[in-house]
């Protein structure tokens, strides 16, 4: 299914109403924000509008269509005609589960963990709830994209629910960080849910690719560095038992992290 931009959408919706239900153009041309109800377009009208916009779009018109103007039925179908975004990547880390959880639960520390993030500010924190500002590396053009974000933790299920405050170009964004442990080590999996703007440079579906390609890019560097920590402490540890003539771990070992 093809949704056409804003201006194209709403002439096709106007070629519609006049072709299939009697519009005069005139009418619609001198009244752009007018409704369709004030265009003379009646119950009949609606009835082979939404039957029109059903069949070319899978969209249905609902019944309080007539107090819409018609670039007002071009947004709603637009909309309904581009799904909610949602994506679903995750890895699997090959280190403890209480590392994998403070190093990534770390917001200040991100910048070292991702290659995106050029700063982390933490604005506000309560309890297991933290607010945040992200800003990115420039991008291709020169921009330095940031926006404030907000994550609550929960250590007992060891889920994440984060949002974006400040949306930019989405109506909404929602992410879940979930961490499980499996034989080879923890999975940490990222489950976004999301919606852009109409007046976003890019619809739900080209946001879908650019955050799975960008996720797994940005997964697989956290994996080796987390590994590469756990490597590090591992190798820590045996070196102070060995030192200390000890076979078993250190009473503090656990809680360097």
């Amino acid at each position: 299914m093809t949704v056409t931009d804003g201006g194209s959408l709403t002439t096709e919706i106007t070629d519609i109403l006049v072709t299939n239900c009697g519009l005069d153009p005139d009418a619609a041309a001198r009244a752009p924000a007018a409704s369709l109800e004030e265009l003379g377009m009646d119950s009949l009208a609606l009835l082979e509008l939404s039957a029109v916009v059903a069949d070319r779009w899978q969209v249905s018109i609902p019944e309080q269509a007539a107090q819409l103007s018609i670039p007002a039925v071009a947004d709603l179908v637009a909309r309904r005609a581009d799904p909610p975004g949602h994506t679903e990547n995750s890895i699997v880390i090959a280190a403890p589960l209480e590392l994998v959880w403070s190093v990534t639960n770390d917001v200040a520390g991100w910048p070292d963990l991702f290659t995106e993030y050029a700063r982390a500010e933490i604005l506000d924190r309560d309890g297991e709830t933290v607010r945040f500002r992200l800003t990115m590396h420039p991008d291709e053009n020169g921009v330095a994209w940031s926006w404030v974000s907000e994550r609550t933790a929960d250590p007992a299920t060891r889920q994440v629910q984060a949002r974006r405050v400040e949306t930019g170009p989405f109506e909404y964004m929602r992410i879940r960080w979930t961490y499980t442990e499996e034989p080879d080590g923890v999975r940490m999996t990222w489950v976004q849910d999301f919606a852009m703007k109409p007046t976003a440079p890019v619809d739900n579906a080209g946001m879908t690719e650019r955050i799975n390609t960008n996720s797994a890019v940005q997964l697989t560097v956290i994996k080796e560095r987390v590994e590469r920590l756990a490597r590090h402490r591992t190798t820590t540890l045996t070196g102070t038992a060995s030192a200390t003539g000890s076979t078993a771990p250190s009473a503090t070992g656990a809680d360097d992290e």
